[in-house]
């Protein structure tokens, strides 16, 4: 049955209560097959079955637990339209659409107002439908009329703490004014009485704090408790046992007005709406890296359509379109070169900084930078398809999936907040019937404490912030972790299996000797002009280096391939043979002089051929994959941390050796077709390592599918190789060290934080129910213990790689 895969942002999560009710919420559903909450990204992953739910049920779902999604609108502007029967229809096939949650056409303004789940659907899906329906849809300007969730959360907590602080000041005043050693501190009268502090907390109390009342409510209408239930219970009793006491002081109007709770209830707030302000500025932190890859993309492109030049947004751009590409613009989208001939810098993609010589015929790739010439080019992949928007959509998968360590947290978060409760409840009957018989006021203070130092944000935050700062890092790097638990588990790689074509070495041969004892440009000159008409790897290597040296070629007369012995042309009137000893052989050419040197060639790996000249032997060239240029760097970190490295290889034991000899590697796997690599990792894992195997992608799919985590090495346009759980985007063998680093790291920050996390919550709890922690002190706490744990995480951001 097929799946499907539905993303939703939702807003409402308090704690990682929150992210595991509506994870179980999802799963309890007919046709869902798996979900995925990640309470930092405030996102949910679902795969479900289409036939039996949709995503509008899905989202219906999330709302019935107590939570909201966030939607995307877009402003389109209709024409074509002749009446208000056809606003109707646009609107019925708009509405229709999987991913639509509510669409309206103006008839009169020519507008259509759409709002919908972005990862379900495109702009220009939106605009193909109409186009379909038999109109015409384009973006109007600012079309884009929600703004940054994140940042509406932020002007908003923002607001309330500035209210809440300016409330809460002369309560807090008030209760220092209650020290002995604060008696030089001047308080003016009214901020003792009863009234005006009551005044001045019940704004806080109902108002900044309505969000924690509405969150515990949800929570317990769904029969589970979160941060909010915490916040909501200690607020509460400090809230209304103050009023109690005001009620008391009424009926005795002549005594000293007593000591009151208000500050207790509303510091509490602003500090924990405080915590919130800078928990959300730091998970905003936390994407940057996403943020970079999409501000990677051009805005608009110019396109001829009709023989006329057009400027439109990047999402308008069809495949088929041609598109003009100026000198200092970045390619729009991906495509194939169809008039004119630049240089252009793909270092965003490959990490080269030389830019890459582009002419009629060549790809280039969205996003990187047109240098010094003008180039039209024929659009193959927009929108979601393009390069960028698939390592996009690969770092944001990564950063919204859960790793296994992650589930740990979740169990425990998960029973956590029942738990307080209990223990807060067990200290407050110990402080009024033992500790301190009878004084309801400070065994409901000693409680408060318990119930807000215990709130289970920063561990619900431990894990997912980690993940989401090490695989944005590592994107950057050009290391794609397919998911988080691949971003785990890259850290216990023992072995490392290289293959070598295309990864240890270029994979494309190059001429790397010429021996001849006639004059060298002439000798090139007879070879060049004989190879240039032969359609072989190697004849093409030859070619290319002779042209390297500005050497030009003459045209060969005649021409002849001999499959498995080589070449046979005819330039100026001389016959030309170029291949192997037994092609001279049977010409009955002597080469002895040439045996030596190519014996020697052949054991370095080289591919070796001979040439004659006239019926003469004239020289030999010599090709070789060579190797790049990092590899043995790579191949000696990787040692140095202590993993096994293995090479793989199709190719004869002396060539591989020689290879390996090279870079350093000492074992090597020889003459292995591209279905038996899988066998050989197999082999390895039977011997209890953990395998990581490094391929190109294509014939190593099955190995790569096989180890324990496969690695692809990317171009660039590779990036979602499917049978990888890393793509190394750049050639750069030093990127798999870097991951293995990286993965370290990650699960070092994450241990960190989970350490600290229970740590500040098993050492807070007994603090607060002796007494020698006051509310307002654990609110400050709390918060601190969230902010903490995201800034740990952050420094995965600052961390160098190769």
């Amino acid at each position: 049955m097929e799946t499907k895969q539905a993303t939703m942002r939702i807003t409402g999560m308090t704690c990682a209560a929150c992210a595991n009710r509506i994870e179980k919420g999802l799963k309890r559903m007919d046709g869902v097959e798996e979900a995925n909450v990640n309470f930092a990204l405030e996102r949910a992953t679902v795969t479900f079955h289409p036939e039996q739910v949709d995503a509008a049920a899905l989202e219906q779902q999330i709302e019935r637990l107590g939570y909201g999604t966030v939607k995307e609108s877009v402003e389109l502007q209709i024409t074509g339209m002749t009446c208000a029967a056809c606003a109707n229809r646009i609107e019925k096939g708009l509405n229709k659409l999987p991913g639509v949650s509510r669409a309206t056409v103006n008839f009169a303004l020519e507008t259509a107002h759409v709002e919908y789940a972005s990862p379900e659907l495109s702009v220009q899906d939106i605009q193909k439908k109409v186009e379909q329906l038999g109109y015409q849809a384009s973006l109007k300007e600012d079309a884009q009329s929600e703004d940054n969730p994140r940042e509406r959360e932020i002007r908003a907590q923002k607001v309330k703490f500035v209210v809440s602080a300016i409330l809460s000041f002369p309560l807090l005043w008030a209760m220092v004014d209650h020290f002995a050693w604060t008696s030089f501190i001047w308080s003016p009268d009214v901020f003792m009485n009863p009234w005006f502090q009551l005044a001045l907390a019940t704004p806080v109390q109902f108002w900044i704090g309505k969000q924690f009342y509405v969150g515990a409510y949800k929570a317990l209408r769904n029969r589970s408790a979160n941060m909010d239930v915490l916040v909501a219970l200690g607020t509460s009793a400090a809230y209304f046992y103050s009023i109690y006491l005001t009620i008391q002081w009424l009926e005795s109007p002549g005594h000293h007005a007593p000591e009151m709770y208000y500050e207790t209830s509303a510091i509490l707030i602003t500090l924990i709406i405080l915590g919130k302000l800078f928990e959300a500025l730091a998970k905003g932190r936390t994407s940057e890296a996403i943020k970079t890859l999409m501000g990677l993309q051009a805005k608009t492109a110019s396109i001829v359509r009709n023989g006329q030049e057009q400027v439109v947004p990047v999402e308008e751009v069809a495949v088929g379109d041609r598109v003009l590409v100026k000198p200092g613009e970045k390619v729009p989208v991906d495509g194939t070169v169809v008039e004119g001939q630049s240089s252009v810098d793909e270092s965003m993609l490959t990490g080269e900084s030389i830019p890459v010589e582009k002419k009629a015929g060549d790809a280039v790739i969205g996003a990187t930078l047109n240098k010094n010439g003008s180039l039209t080019i024929e659009a193959t992949k927009v929108g979601k398809e393009t390069a960028l928007a698939q390592i996009i959509k690969v770092v944001e998968e990564a950063q919204g999936s859960k790793a296994p360590i992650q589930r740990v947290a979740d169990r425990i978060s998960g029973v956590f907040v029942p738990i307080v409760v209990g223990i807060a409840l067990v200290t407050f009957l110990i402080w009024f019937f033992v500790a301190d018989p009878g004084h309801f006021a400070g065994a409901l203070e000693k409680a408060i404490a318990v119930l807000v130092i215990a709130c289970p944000c920063a561990l619900g935050l431990a894990t997912p912030t980690s993940i989401m700062a090490g695989s944005g890092r590592a994107a950057e790097a050009g290391i794609l972790f397919r998911g988080g638990e691949h971003l785990e588990s890259t850290h216990q790689i023992e072995a490392v299996i290289l293959d070598k074509t295309g990864t240890v070495t270029k994979g494309q041969p190059e001429l790397t000797d010429v021996r001849t004892e006639m004059n060298e440009i002439e000798f090139l000159q007879w070879v060049g002009a004989a190879e240039k008409l032969s359609e072989h790897p190697l004849a093409e290597a030859i070619v290319k280096g002779i042209q390297a040296k500005g050497i030009d070629l003459p045209a060969a007369e005649q021409f002849e391939a001999i499959p498995g012995f080589g070449i046979r042309a005819v330039v100026q009137g001389k016959p030309v043979l170029i291949g192997t000893r037994r092609l001279l052989q049977q010409e009955n050419i002597s080469f002895e002089q040439a045996a030596a040197d190519m014996e020697a060639m052949e054991l370095s790996g080289k591919t070796a051929m001979l040439a004659a000249i006239d019926g003469q032997y004239a020289g030999l060239v010599a090709v070789a994959d060579t190797i790049k240029e990092t590899s043995k760097e790579a191949i000696a970190r990787l040692q140095q941390m202590g993993i096994q490295v293995i090479m793989i290889t199709g190719d004869n034991q002396r060539t591989a050796e020689s290879i390996a000899k090279q870079v350093g590697i000492d074992r090597v796997l020889a003459e292995v077709l591209p279905e038996g690599k899988a066998e050989e990792v197999k082999k390895l894992q039977a011997q209890g390592l953990k395998v990581a195997m490094v391929g190109d992608g294509i014939n190593d799919a099955p190995a790569l599918a096989t180890a324990d985590i496969g690695m692809a090495i990317g171009t660039g346009t590779d990036v979602a190789m499917e049978a990888a759980d890393v793509t190394l985007m750049r050639g750069d063998l030093n990127s798999i060290p870097d991951a293995i680093r990286m993965s370290r790291k990650t699960m070092t920050n994450i241990k960190q934080n989970l350490f600290w996390a229970l740590a500040y919550n098993s050492l807070g709890i007994p603090v607060a129910a002796v007494g020698l922690l006051a509310p307002w002190l654990a609110g400050a706490a709390m918060a601190l213990s969230s902010v903490s744990v995201v800034l740990n995480a952050l420094r995965l951001q600052r961390m160098r790689l190769s």
